[in-house]
């Protein structure tokens, strides 16, 4: 005597499995499609669009600080609130009548500062707006002979020395 089972199977999108396997690539799938749309619509704002010229202008960068160095420059800049004070010296003590300070913040260059200090025997001072925050400091002159360079995290530190690098040979 044979028993005989019946049972009647249902159909497959009634069953788990086969949903469950679908729903891996399909998963994949919508996650490619969503990095696409972020690729696409977001801003690369720390990628240069100019890099090349970036470059080939490092050469450059490197020849302002020899020549800062040659001068024996150094400064103290001083942050208090939205004033700004520099001390700028020199081996033979000149000093020019104005210099520009950029303030580089190093993610978002839309918070970047360029601002003009215009001084007398070496003392300059100017206003800015508050600043908070990591700030790369670039002091140059009106020719852009020379330069110093150093970072500042404000409001923690309200003043940096800046002092020409030793050329290495």
């Amino acid at each position: 005597m044979s028993m005989a089972l019946n049972k009647t199977a249902s159909p497959w999108f009634r069953q788990a499995w086969p949903w469950f396997l679908v729903s891996l690539p399909a998963t994949a799938v919508i996650a490619g499609f969503i990095t696409l749309w972020l690729a696409v619509e977001s801003d690369d704002g720390l990628v240069a669009d100019d890099y090349y010229k970036q470059g080939l202008a490092l050469q450059q960068s490197i020849v302002r600080d020899h020549e800062a160095a040659r001068l024996g420059l150094a400064a103290k800049l001083r942050f208090d609130g939205g004033q700004i004070a520099l001390s700028l010296s020199s081996n033979d003590g000149a000093a020019p009548a104005t210099v520009f300070l950029r303030l580089v913040h190093p993610t978002q260059p839309d918070m970047d500062r360029a601002i003009s200090l215009v001084g007398d025997n070496g003392n300059y001072t100017a206003s800015t707006d508050a600043l908070d925050g990591r700030w790369q400091v670039l002091l140059e002159d009106e020719s852009r002979a020379w330069r110093l360079t150093g970072t500042i995290e404000l409001p923690a530190e309200t003043e940096v020395r800046l002092a020409a690098q030793k050329p290495v040979n």
